[in-house]
């Protein structure tokens, strides 16, 4: 009874209706690790990055050395620095069209920099509602697989003569199995989903900010008279 009761046999003597869902239930929480442990380590490089970036930015170096950094090419850049670099290639391409307009001159740095951020952020929540439709659908996938699986059960009970708790107990407990998947399959998938919004709320939140203080960078060095290359970022206790 232990053995038939096993959920490899359960599963082996399932509906074919069943074990399609079955299947389909462990791809998905498969695929759903997959993207969990792929986002964990790409938003811990991203903040790492930012961190870094951020940290030289405000050493006092001047924009013109860290705009020099940006477009060197020598390795991946932040999506801070890709903000940054956006910013400052706009700004310098309007000085050298003699454009004097402090107005103009910080719209259009702000425009390219929130171009960029709207890049970045769609990269960094990539398949982030992939793990929230897991998370919300796997429940009724496994719900659709058990109500199959007992529909299945009780129209084969039918033809029994005498129907005992041994006759019924195996088609019930594998039409659950399917549930107890779905279940499986969505959890971890809501809790990484909770978790990486948050994350990337922290991002948002941080990119945000750099792009205002950077204006107010760029606020300071539209006097005609003075060059980029005299604006230095604030120290680091700022």
């Amino acid at each position: 009874m232990n053995q038939d009761l096993s959920i490899i046999e359960l599963v082996r003597h399932a509906s074919v209706v069943v074990q399609i869902v079955l299947a389909l239930l462990l791809g998905v929480s498969l695929a759903s690790w997959s993207v969990i442990f792929g986002k964990a380590i790409g938003l811990k490089r991203v903040k790492g990055d930012n961190d870094e970036f951020d940290r030289e930015f405000w050493a006092g170096r001047t924009l013109q050395e860290l705009y020099q950094d940006a477009t060197r090419g020598d390795g991946p850049l932040s999506p801070q620095e890709r903000i940054f670099a956006a910013g400052m290639r706009e700004f310098l391409k309007m000085r050298e069209r003699r454009v004097v307009d402090a107005a103009s001159l910080l719209d259009g740095s702000r425009r390219a920099m929130r171009a960029s951020y709207q890049r970045e952020m769609d990269v960094i929540e990539a398949r982030l509602d992939f793990l929230g439709s897991v998370g919300s659908v796997s429940p009724y996938i496994g719900l659709f697989g058990t109500v199959w699986g007992i529909m299945h059960a009780f129209t084969g009970l039918s033809n029994m003569q005498q129907v005992t708790l041994a006759t019924v107990a195996p088609g019930i407990a594998e039409a659950l199995v399917a549930t107890a998947i779905g279940l499986f399959a969505a959890i971890p998938a809501v809790l990484a989903y909770n978790r990486f919004s948050r994350d990337i709320d922290r991002i948002a939140i941080q990119l945000e900010s750099f792009m205002e203080e950077f204006s107010n960078i760029l606020a300071r060095n539209v006097q005609p008279a003075a060059p980029v290359e005299a604006g230095r970022a604030a120290p680091a206790g700022r």
